[in-house]
């Protein structure tokens, strides 16, 4: 997959590889939860320095870091210019910090531990919702389909602007968005009819 914002594990021997998937997990719902929760452009800044050194440590490479970052590029700068027009430099730093901090965080987590890993945590997290008639098997099962939903977006994406470049239309936000949205609904329908052929969620 070539723009996943999720970035793909990468075997290592780093202090992070060796890290539970649980405490990292655990680690990155707390740490998202502060940076959102707290206020000002200071705290994002920092919580963005923090996620650049774990990225480094990671050992996940300079490459890995532009994969991830250009696929953030447009919302990046949009929402940057919309926030300076309409608050001013300064607050315009919080929000693209914030959201490069979450990005290179939820990097690390993938890069440094294998998706089943993350998804037997979650799965063992969901079970008291048993108490509440909610199978915990099928929690991982929406959890494993959002994780690798997104870079499988990302990839339609590219494909369809590929195909609107190769057809002289890369200008036209029709010929990109109509057929991404198309192909995205195909590769949902793709995947229900895959798992109800299996019996998931007949229930």
């Amino acid at each position: 997959m070539s723009a996943s914002l999720l970035g793909a594990y990468r075997p290592g021997t780093t202090w992070l590889h060796r890290l539970s998937a649980g405490s990292k997990l655990a680690a990155l719902l707390v740490g998202g939860t502060a940076v959102v929760v707290a206020r000002g452009p200071l705290v994002a800044l920092v919580a963005l320095a923090v996620a650049v050194v774990l990225f480094v440590a990671s050992g996940a490479g300079l490459r890995r870091a532009l994969t991830t970052l250009r696929g953030l590029l447009v919302v990046v700068v949009l929402l940057g210019a919309f926030q300076w027009w309409q608050h001013g430099w300064v607050r315009a730093v919080e929000p693209v910090a914030e959201l490069l901090a979450l990005v290179l965080a939820a990097t690390v987590l993938t890069v440094t531990t294998p998706v089943d890993e993350v998804l037997d945590v979650v799965g063992r997290a969901a079970r008291p919702l048993r108490h509440v008639g909610l199978d915990p098997a099928m929690v991982g099962l929406a959890f494993a389909l959002v994780v690798r939903g997104i870079p499988t977006t990302l990839d339609l994406a590219e494909q369809t602007r590929d195909a609107a470049r190769a057809r002289g239309l890369a200008r036209d936000p029709r010929a990109r968005l109509v057929p991404l949205v198309l192909r995205v609904v195909a590769h949902a329908r793709h995947t229900g009819d895959a798992l109800h052929a299996r019996g998931i969620g007949d229930d």
